[in-house]
């Protein structure tokens, strides 16, 4: 009893530092004018790829070597910059809509991109039997959750800096980029 409670402790605080990428990135794309429908659109694509990510990581982590790791980090660091230094540039042309938008493409992206180090953790863990399961519901469930909150901080951010909102939150997801790959 005590091997599976000390068991859902580490899944709940490996999903929390999970969800917590999400909620980095979603304070920088909060800080667009986003409605609240879309908030809540954008957190569940984000916690569904937190599922999906982890399950095929899992699925592919007896057959693949740890190289794909290291390009899904690059590939995700490298987008995340891409989308920083975008609302970056935006803020200076003033335009009403933003190339990558939170919206279709622009949200898939995203949510790949946040969820891409959901899919290591799926390769690295041996997680079997009802464990799995429980772990990628909690990913999904904490990224969701705290995509919601970064989302909505930066959306009230985004009314208190007006303009300047979108430049932080494009250097916040630059930063973050830059993180993942140094």
């Amino acid at each position: 009893m005590v091997t599976s409670i000390m068991e859902v402790i580490s899944i709940i605080c490996m999903a929390f530092a999970l969800g917590m990428d999400a909620f980095s990135v979603g304070l920088g794309v909060g800080m667009q004018e986003i409605r609240l429908k879309r908030i809540f659109l954008i957190g569940l694509v984000v916690g569904i790829f937190h599922m999906i990510m982890p399950f095929i990581g899992l699925l592919l982590g007896s057959i693949l070597s740890n190289k794909i790791e290291g390009i899904a980090i690059l590939a995700a660091g490298l987008l995340l910059c891409a989308i920083g230094f975008q609302m970056m540039f935006q803020t200076f042309l003033q335009k009403d809509t933003p190339i990558l938008a939170p919206v279709g493409f622009g949200l898939i992206m995203f949510a790949f991109s946040v969820s891409l180090d959901s899919f290591s953790i799926g390769l690295s863990l041996g997680l079997s039997g009802v464990a799995t399961v429980f772990a990628i519901i909690m990913f999904g469930l904490f990224s969701t959750v705290l995509t919601w909150c970064a989302l909505l901080i930066g959306r009230r951010t985004h009314h208190l800096l007006g303009t300047y909102s979108e430049l932080l939150g494009g250097a916040i997801l630059f930063a973050f980029g830059l993180h993942v790959l140094f």
